[in-house]
């Protein structure tokens, strides 16, 4: 039986079952960098304040660099019976140096380590996420540079309903990405206090110098109360809410492409390289990426909710159950970086077919409010041009036409106010582009978007 280090008030050791299921180690490993860091600093904070004698403290922390590189050489193995990450490698570092290395835990708990080391972590992968959403971001813009003339029909209700250009559509995914930057940015901000000299839950009577260890592990500050800094996870909920708004909006744009992909719309055809076959029907390449985004999105979903459901029950101050926010993140964390890191490739990699974007907004009389504009500037009330329009449309659809196609004739049969002059209104061209204000699809307009989002990813 291996002796627990909390062992000394037990007579009895652990059942396997206990140990099994009590035990972290299986996926807490990940955090031995995180947990080595604080570990190092908290060494040097002991030496400096004459807790333990500098040369103990250089000897800590010498050891566990060594430590650390050989974890990442993949010369540890880590033992179910020290539960978890940190016992671990206290126990590893006892091994080495003997009883100097028990002196490393003075002044702390696992409580306040786990914590130091997540919000460590969470710091860290808001940061990955954060590159990961600008290379998606600067993706979207390099496509939508090259396509600020390409015509498409915008959509509500999923109808076609005024014609605006690719470029315009993708831009709005880039406001998306700005701000999941933000609310990751925030996420790390709310993570960026130091737990470590909390102790338990009531700290401790060694004279710790908690600014030191903050300022080694570059925390902007300490945890002001003892009791919420061990017991405060909304850091790690502030993180799983990042991810699933930022997989709600790769969901969205994986949804639109299955749209867009298929025979019906053919607005874009994927890279081979991004789409799979059919085993029984030889003709098809199926848009499986996107499907995976828009499927994982609801794995991450419920991370969210499952460490929601974990936190809401528990009183002050740490609890065991606390040991589930760790594979939430690590799954939310897992999930969301393969989707972000697969659909940028795809959507670099995918074929625009501006022809197929075109007619398309040529049909479904997406330059309808571009007629009614018209009429209003030629002094009709917006609502009477509604109405003349709904008209010129209903006829159309009896007779099998579009509004580019019919005579003036036929124009000044429902209204005599038309002239020549609709034609040039209603041009899908002269209906982007025509509107030129801030946010519109107008090609200066967009060319000006994309240079002060490109800014804003820098």
């Amino acid at each position: 039986m291996t002796k627990k280090l909390w062992g000394g008030r037990f007579q009895k050791g652990t059942d396997t079952l206990t140990d099994d299921f009590n035990s972290s180690i299986s996926f807490d490993a990940r955090l031995y960098k995180q947990d080595i860091q604080g570990s190092i600093a908290h060494a040097k904070m002991l030496g400096r304040q004459n807790i333990i004698t500098e040369n103990e403290s250089k000897t800590i922390v010498k050891t566990l660099q060594e430590i650390l590189k050989d974890i990442e050489n993949n010369q540890i193995h880590f033992s179910i019976d020290m539960e978890d990450i940190h016992m671990n490698i206290e126990s590893i570092l006892t091994e080495r140096i003997g009883d100097t290395g028990k002196k490393l835990h003075t002044g702390r708990s696992r409580n306040d380590q786990v914590a130091t080391d997540m919000r460590l972590y969470v710091k860290d992968i808001c940061s990955e996420m954060i590159d990961l959403i600008k290379l998606f971001g600067n993706t979207l813009l390099d496509i939508a540079d090259k396509n600020t003339t390409t015509i498409m029909p915008g959509y509500t209700h999923l109808q076609r309903a005024q014609p605006i250009t690719f470029a315009h559509h993708l831009l709005a995914y880039v406001e998306m990405v700005k701000r999941d930057m933000i609310r990751f940015k925030q996420t790390s901000d709310m993570a960026d206090s130091l737990p470590l000299g909390a102790g338990a839950l009531a700290t401790t009577t060694y004279p710790l110098d908690r600014y030191f260890v903050a300022q080694e592990l570059g925390f902007k500050g300490v945890c002001l109360n003892s009791i919420d800094a061990v017991s405060d996870r909304d850091f790690c909920l502030d993180f799983l809410e990042s991810v699933s708004i930022l997989m709600m909006h790769l969901s969205r744009l994986a949804e639109e492409v299955v749209l867009w992909c298929s025979a019906e719309f053919h607005f874009v055809t994927l890279d081979d390289a991004f789409s799979t076959g059919s085993s029984i029907m030889p003709q098809k390449k199926n848009p499986d990426i996107a499907e995976l985004v828009r499927g994982k999105t609801g794995r991450t979903y419920g991370d969210l909710i499952s460490l929601l459901t974990t936190m809401k029950g528990i009183p002050l101050a740490y609890n065991k159950d606390m040991q589930e926010d760790k594979e939430p993140i690590f799954d939310a964390f897992d999930t969301a970086k393969i989707c972000i890191k697969t659909i940028t490739k795809m959507m670099a990699s995918m074929h625009i077919n501006q022809n197929e974007m075109h007619e398309a907004a040529k049909g479904g009389f997406s330059n309808a409010t571009d007629a009614a504009d018209w009429l209003v500037k030629h002094g009709l009330p917006f609502r009477d041009a509604h109405g003349i329009v709904g008209q010129l449309v209903y006829y159309c659809i009896e007779n099998h036409k579009t509004l580019d196609s019919l005579s003036l004739e036929e124009y000044q049969a429902i209204d005599p106010i038309f002239d020549r002059t609709i034609y040039e209104a209603i041009d899908l061209k002269t209906c982007v582009n025509q509107r030129n204000i801030v946010g519109g699809p107008a090609k200066t307009i967009v060319k000006r978007a994309i240079a002060i989002n490109r800014n804003f990813l820098k």
